[in-house]
């Protein structure tokens, strides 16, 4: 086939190396577009990851509210008054508004000591209900998660992060059964959450020690008192419409004025995913505009060099003309030659932007969670049919005013 035929390929290399600073400089444009948008669209999706990893296992439906100073006067009550979450406040939220699907309390110290034999590290001190585990998923590897008995029975027993059994038990040893001081009191280790991320609801979870809520309770003296009430929407509704009446609720139990934003610390998961994901939508719409644009630049550069060269060429291809070249044959001929360039640099420059992806990949990943900055197959094939474009319509120009040569103006010119 004529498209295979080696005095073609031949003549196409020595007509791009006939010039190699020109040709080099040319497509360097090429390279560095496809490498930026290569890199870019790489960078994004792996920094995405590692993003996502930190809110892993955790609900992205889900609320949170705390009690803080008034800022208004209410019913008698002046502004500036400091006043709890309750008890009761879970069941009132739970029989009034039926947009929520789960909502327990939450308690927490924080900077207490944990002790087993000589080993001591500092941590949270979390006390939950079973139902928690539906908000911030743990990772169990040894043991159980906190269950009904262990609330109603308050027992004192708990469940550790992963730093805490790391600490406290350097052998990796499965620590169930043994018994940890906490402030001067024992636990007995019955789990070890070795969830990593870095959400801190009442402290990281990697460590903290959970305890049953009724016990953290009744051991230190909380009362009926509340620190955080943390809940999740139903499917269908939105964490934005569920924490209004949540609010309404409390605040009606509590005698807080119905306009009083201050009164209440409100954490809406929904609205920080919804941020991420809006984040990293732009920085790949950004990268797919800079990429873009610098082939897109790289591509007239390309074209430029080609109308330089078919100029130069003019009595060459005045000759062929004469000697029989159809103008379909001085058309096939710029465009390979147009195409071949912009594909040799942009093949250059996807090898180059997979290579320094790798090398981030390898520098950034964990044993057991690795991040993933490599493109798609199909991202690169995508790639490959873009180059194929460009090289296309950068020679085009060049061809069509090869084809317009005439011999008698070839003749003229020499």
């Amino acid at each position: 086939m004529k498209q295979f035929d080696l005095d073609v390929w031949e003549e196409i290399l020595v007509t791009i190396t006939r010039n190699k600073t020109r040709s080099l400089l040319t497509a360097f444009g090429i390279f560095w577009g496809i490498f930026m948008l290569i890199a870019l669209m790489g960078g994004a999706q792996g920094m995405q990851q590692m993003l996502s990893r930190e809110f892993e296992g955790f609900a992205t439906n889900s609320g949170f509210m705390g009690a803080n100073k008034t800022s208004k006067a209410y019913k008698g009550f002046q502004q500036g008054r400091y006043w709890d979450l309750e008890n009761s406040d879970v069941d009132r939220v739970r029989r009034s508004v039926n947009e929520v699907d789960i909502i327990t309390p939450s308690l927490a110290k924080w900077g207490v000591d944990v002790i087993y034999n000589e080993q001591k590290i500092s941590g949270t001190l979390k006390g939950l209900y079973p139902e928690y585990g539906k908000i911030e998923e743990p990772m169990i590897t040894y043991g159980r998660y906190l269950n009904d008995m262990d609330v109603k029975d308050r027992r004192r027993v708990c469940v550790i992060g992963k730093r805490i059994y790391e600490t406290l038990f350097p052998g990796k040893e499965n620590p169930c059964g043994r018994f940890i001081k906490i402030n001067g009191i024992y636990y007995q280790v019955i789990g070890v959450s070795v969830s990593s991320g870095n959400i801190s609801i009442n402290g990281r979870s990697e460590t903290s020690v959970t305890i049953p809520f009724t016990t953290m309770q009744q051991n230190y003296n909380f009362g009926q008192k509340v620190q955080l009430l943390c809940y999740t929407a139903r499917k269908g509704y939105s964490i934005s419409e569920v924490e209004k009446k949540v609010a309404q609720v409390v605040k009606r139990a509590h005698y807080i004025h119905p306009d009083d934003s201050q009164a209440m610390i409100q954490v809406n998961a929904e609205a920080m995913f919804s941020m991420m994901d809006n984040l990293f939508s732009g920085i790949r719409i950004l990268g797919w505009m800079v990429g873009l644009g610098t082939l897109l630049a790289g591509a007239i550069g390309v074209s430029n060099i080609m109308m330089v060269t078919v100029k130069e060429r003019t009595v060459e291809i005045g000759i062929r003309r004469a000697i029989g070249a159809r103008p379909n044959d001085i058309l096939q001929q710029i465009l390979s030659e147009s195409m071949v360039l912009t594909i040799l640099a942009g093949m250059a420059g996807i090898a180059f932007a997979v290579f320094l992806l790798n090398v981030v990949e390898v520098g950034t990943s964990e044993p057991n969670a690795p991040t993933h900055f490599l493109i798609s197959f199909w991202e690169a094939v995508g790639a490959c049919v873009l180059l194929l474009f460009l090289g296309l319509l950068a020679g085009l120009a060049p061809a069509y005013r090869a084809m317009s040569v005439k011999p008698i103006d070839a003749i003229r010119d020499e």
